[in-house]
């Protein structure tokens, strides 16, 4: 006697899936027990009960003799996976050592060194993703340890070298700055960036969707979005890691349009990519190895034949010869 193949039994496929029901749900479980996991995890950085919000008008920053190391997996990681942690990664490490500057209100200040100098950990510092290990920062003379959340966000904009855009229309993505803005504010916000002839264009305007993260935007349009949900949000302070890969000719003129005119009368701190923004900088600070190992403008520190002026060669002098944009590798 034969059996029939499974593949002729109609009843064979509800039958393995209704057996395969209980491994699904005891899948899901444990996802769920490490979603749980994630909500209940405390939050490094919290509020000082005694907190208060930022004073009004224009904002300085200053960096007063700072050390930061990044927390180990101890200190951030879940429960769960403590068991699969490597002892041989240590504690943690030093990443910025002594660091001082200050930046006065409406200055420009630029940031630039090698790759993993600390250039974005410094950034990463000033709304307070992180707590220095050591030494303060102040925003508007005040410690961000001291300042409740909801000021010191309402009071810095950042536009990361990858902007990320939410899967939801244009007009969402950029209320998620201000929801409160009318059309005429997004309009303006728009414009001032150098993205509205191409969202008037579009057949859907402000309503298009531009996908998961942007996909459906090209690099040079997802920076100047971005840099339009800055322009809404008017901070006082604006932190600006440079894009430079990725971009033709044209997209780059107007990615830099867009970024002068978001910088334009506000604290400013760039990680510095094209030569253009050095130029312009009130003051230069040269990251290496997590110090601030010389300062000054552009024709100040190629006086001085050290770090800068050897970055300046490598970097940028064909680029300098040309009049064109420049990149520095971060």
């Amino acid at each position: 006697m034969s059996w029939p193949s499974p593949c002729c039994c109609p009843g064979y496929g509800p039958l393995t899936a209704l057996a395969n029901v209980r491994v699904d749900v005891m899948s899901a479980m444990v996802s769920f027990d490490r979603v749980f996991e994630v909500l209940d995890l405390e939050p490094m950085i919290r509020e000082a009960p005694d907190a208060v919000r930022l004073p009004a008008g224009e904002r300085s920053v200053e960096f007063d003799g700072v050390s930061f190391s990044y927390p180990s997996a101890a200190d951030v990681s879940l429960p769960s996976l403590e068991e699969v942690s490597l002892p041989e990664h240590g504690g943690p490490v030093d990443v910025l050592h002594d660091v001082s500057f200050r930046v006065e209100p409406g200055q420009l200040v630029a940031l630039v060194g090698h790759s993993g100098a600390g250039k974005s950990t410094i950034a990463n510092l000033v709304p307070r993703l992180y707590d220095v290990t050591g030494g303060a920062i102040r925003v508007g003379g005040v410690d961000v340890r001291r300042v409740t959340h909801d000021s010191l966000r309402d009071s810095i904009g950042v536009v990361s070298q990858d902007a990320h855009l939410f899967h939801d229309t244009i007009r969402a993505n950029l209320l998620y700055a201000r929801p409160e803005a009318t059309e005429e504010e997004v309009w303006a916000a728009m414009d001032g960036a150098r993205i509205a002839d191409l969202v008037r264009s579009l057949p859907e305007g402000l309503e298009t969707v531009v996908g998961d993260r942007g996909y459906r935007m090209s690099g040079g349009e997802k920076q100047r979005l971005a840099i339009a949900r800055v322009l809404l949000k008017a901070p006082g302070i604006v932190i600006l890691d440079e894009a430079t890969a990725h971009l033709d000719s044209e997209s780059e003129v107007a990615v830099q349009h867009a970024r002068d005119t978001a910088l334009a009368g506000r604290t400013s701190l760039v990680i510095a990519h094209r030569l253009s923004t050095i130029r312009s900088a009130d003051q230069i600070l040269v990251i290496e190895d997590g110090r601030v190992v010389d300062s000054g403008r552009h024709e100040e520190l190629l006086a001085r034949d050290g770090l800068y002026a050897e970055l300046y060669r490598t970097q940028f002098a064909t680029q300098a010869r040309l009049e064109e944009p420049a990149s520095l590798a971060d």
